[in-house]
């Protein structure tokens, strides 16, 4: 069965960076397009970025654009989010998923499509990030 694990949330100051990592195992990753998304308290969950197979094509959110950097490294089974110059806005439970590479443009599909987007079936569970001094 396909699992993802997220990890490396906590507690960061304003200004600071983290990394976040999403573990994937059941599948061969080419295949799969990953997208981490965010909730943050009282609000939708929404998608953040999201990176497809061999050429790495990646696509993020306005907001978070020039802070956030997702990659992968396939041989690892892993895809990253980095997280520079956070803020109290991006405090949130952070999620990965993942679903079959139907089309060339998949992450811009995701990334409009959100969360409930049909075909994303595979979830972690999250990890929380709280931006706070």
């Amino acid at each position: 069965q396909v699992q993802l694990v997220e990890s490396g949330g906590g507690l960061v100051q304003p200004g600071g960076s983290l990394t976040l990592s999403c573990a994937v195992s059941g599948v061969t990753m080419d295949y799969y397009a990953v997208g981490w998304f965010r909730q943050a308290p009282g609000k939708e969950r929404e998608a953040v970025s999201c990176i497809s197979d061999t050429d790495s094509s990646t696509t993020y959110i306005d907001s978070v654009k020039g802070r956030f950097t997702i990659s992968r490294d396939n041989a690892k089974n892993t895809v990253y989010l980095q997280m520079n110059n956070l803020g109290p806005d991006d405090t949130a439970v952070y999620y990965c998923a993942a679903m079959v590479i139907l089309w060339s443009d998949v992450c811009p599909r995701m990334i409009v499509g959100g969360p409930r987007m049909n075909g994303l079936d595979h979830w972690g569970k999250g990890t929380l990030v709280t931006v706070s001094s």
